[in-house]
């Protein structure tokens, strides 16, 4: 007997089939595909697979282990986030930031070997991944949001120097030994009369074609252009023979899944990396991103990113590859060949794949400098002095935020820097929202329920008896006792006050050092027979206030959505006559036309001239 099929079951399976399509996007992208597209995502993954293989081998030269490992991470992290990921252009793969980062962290280890350096780069790659999946599982994605644009800006900007600086030795033949930035920079210059002649040529050359040819035909795949050219010169000159660093053995295949061996006492080391790769990686993801959705008008689902670069990072681990992220400028190339799903990725992981079957071994006698000269030409762009530029001229802070995280990866190293940076914004924004801003508030003449400050206004007119002050910062635990004591220097400067309203719009989040606060200053407006009122406070402060029992203290009949509500309970309450210039109000004002009012009140914000005052005054505090 076939069993009957209830609504539950439908529900069930509904739920299931829709919890599968969210987590695994390409069954729904993959059913509704248009043919008509294949044609340009083809195109598009060939010109991915042009940028990434030769590039991988350059990021992987970059994190300090053989080229073979950036080529194994290109296939595999294509696969996955094709599979997983939200967005439909997104190319995931090696990318300069996390190479840099990884290559630090890992020589922070000390490894005894190139074979324990790779497993250390694979294992934090691993990490990353576990971390990623668990921050999507887990919803937390707004972490990556202390990493604002200036912040990214500067970090990237110092990875890149670090980028360059590391790569001149190879690409000029100059001898430098490992260590920090300024360490480097001197050997380079007490060193540079040992230059390799036949080096720098070879090197300058490719750096010359990439940069001069992207200039002229910037659609061509210079980067395996110049891969193509070094691996002739290198056979046709026998440039090893002459004294020229090639590349060395790659071999031919791809390599077994395998959790890479660590030793136990590196596994917290390794969680750790892991995490700041992640932490890294998904900011330099999330803005491209978030760049090609706003453009191409589709959605990113933030957790699913995570869990889907997640997954790419653990499938690059396991295949002894690299960590890997979001790449804007492969994204970017995507876009600009009219790739519009991820069958772009689908095809060059097809490409990656045949090319580390078919020609890996040749890549062997491709010489470093040509390399290096990848390398730099793959990160120049992300020297953006335009953008710092214009986040000191826009606002003095973000300069100075962007300054301090390329100064502080430069000085401390990638992920020092990175948290320094992070540190500062932090640290900056709390002293910005901890300075005391309260101002006075006047009616607006000429219009109906309209308040604004008195401070650059003084044709906007108080009412007598009646002190309204609006608290322009949100009020919270390291400002409360400094607004307290503002609001009680207000009311003292005004003897006559019977009646202080205060607005409290610009307070989101509360907590007990603030809802302890106002208790205290109502008791000390009641010994000053001053009578207290709040006007426009937020649900989530009114709860607050509740559970403190500051609301019941307070009294619902002093607590007021609109400002003209409470400035005539006021009045009515302290029996203040209405000014002779005052605009007509009706005797009796019915509770629907309060409502009226309280939805028609404006209450003007800060203008510039304002905050410049603000500005001075603080100042002068």
């Amino acid at each position: 007997m076939t069993p009957r099929i209830t609504a539950s079951h439908v529900a069930v399976r509904q739920r299931i089939r829709g919890g599968l399509q969210r987590r695994l996007p390409i069954l729904t992208w993959l059913r509704l595909y248009k043919r008509a597209q294949l044609r340009l995502d083809i195109v598009a993954g060939v010109v991915v697979a042009a940028l990434a293989v030769p590039q991988s081998l350059g990021y992987a030269s970059i994190a300090g282990v053989p080229v073979q490992v950036g080529l194994y991470a290109v296939p595999i992290a294509l696969l996955v986030y094709a599979a997983l990921g939200s967005s439909p252009q997104l190319i995931v793969g090696p990318v300069s930031t996390v190479s840099v980062l990884s290559a630090s962290l890992v020589a922070s280890m000390q490894p005894a070997s190139v074979a324990q350096a790779v497993a250390y780069t694979s294992a934090i790659a691993l990490a990353a991944g576990v971390v990623l999946i668990l921050a999507g599982i887990l919803r937390v994605g707004w972490v990556a949001e202390f990493l604002n644009k200036p912040i990214v800006t500067g970090f990237v900007f110092g990875l890149t120097i670090l980028v360059i600086i590391g790569e001149l030795p190879n690409l000029l033949g100059i001898p430098v030994t490992p260590g920090d930035v300024l360490h480097r920079i001197s050997l380079l210059v007490r060193n540079i009369n040992q230059i390799d002649p036949l080096t720098a040529t070879v090197g300058v050359s490719a750096l010359a074609v990439l940069f001069i040819g992207q200039r002229l035909l910037p659609r061509m795949p210079w980067a395996l252009v110049v891969l193509i050219l070094g691996l002739a010169a290198s056979h046709w000159l026998e440039l090893a023979a002459r004294g020229v660093a090639i590349v060395g053995h790659v071999p031919k295949g791809l390599p077994t899944p395998s959790v890479p061996l660590v030793p136990p006492s590196r596994l917290v080391d390794i969680v750790f990396a892991g995490a700041a790769i992640a932490f890294v990686g998904l900011a330099e993801g999330l803005s491209a991103g978030r760049l090609y959705a706003a453009k191409g008008h589709y959605r990113l689902d933030t957790d699913q990113e995570l869990i889907a670069v997640g997954g790419a990072n653990i499938g690059s681990g396991l295949f002894g590859g690299l960590g890997v992220a979001g790449s804007l400028s492969k994204t970017a190339a995507v876009d600009r060949a009219g790739g519009a799903s991820q069958v772009s990725s689908l095809s060059a992981a097809v490409i990656a794949i045949l090319a580390i079957l078919l020609v890996a071994p040749a890549l062997s006698a491709l010489p470093k400098a040509v390399l290096s000269a990848i390398v730099i030409n793959a990160v120049w762009g992300l020297l953006d002095v335009a953008a710092i530029r214009r986040y000191a001229r826009v606002r003095k802070n973000d300069g100075v935020t962007a300054l301090v995280a390329a100064g502080g990866v430069l000085i401390a190293g990638p992920m020092l820097g990175l948290l320094i940076a992070i540190g500062q914004a932090i640290l900056g924004m709390v002293y910005r929202t901890s300075r005391v801003d309260v101002e006075v508030l006047g009616k607006i003449p000429g219009e109906k329920a309209s308040w604004g400050g008195v401070r650059n206004h003084p044709e906007r007119t108080t009412i007598p008896g009646i002190l309204v002050l609006r608290i322009n910062v949100a009020l919270f635990w390291v400002n409360a006792a400094g607004v307290q004591e503002v609001i009680l220097r207000e009311v003292d400067e005004t003897p006559d006050t019977k009646a202080l309203i205060v607005d409290m719009e610009a307070t989101h989040q509360f907590g007990v050092t603030s809802a302890d606060m106002l208790s205290e200053l109502r008791e000390q407006l009641v010994q000053r027979n001053v009578d207290m009122y709040l006007v426009r406070v937020r649900w989530p402060v009114r709860t607050v206030l509740a559970r403190s029992g500051f609301r019941a203290q307070l009294g619902e009949d002093h607590l007021w959505h609109g400002l003209s509500q409470a400035v005539r309970m006021a009045r009515r309450e302290h029996g203040i006559e209405r000014p002779e210039h005052a605009e007509p109000e009706p005797v009796v004002v019915e509770a629907a036309d309060e409502v009226q009012e309280a939805q028609e009140e404006v209450v003007a914000s800060p203008t510039l001239d304002d905050a410049a005052e603000t500005e001075a005054s603080h100042r002068l505090r």
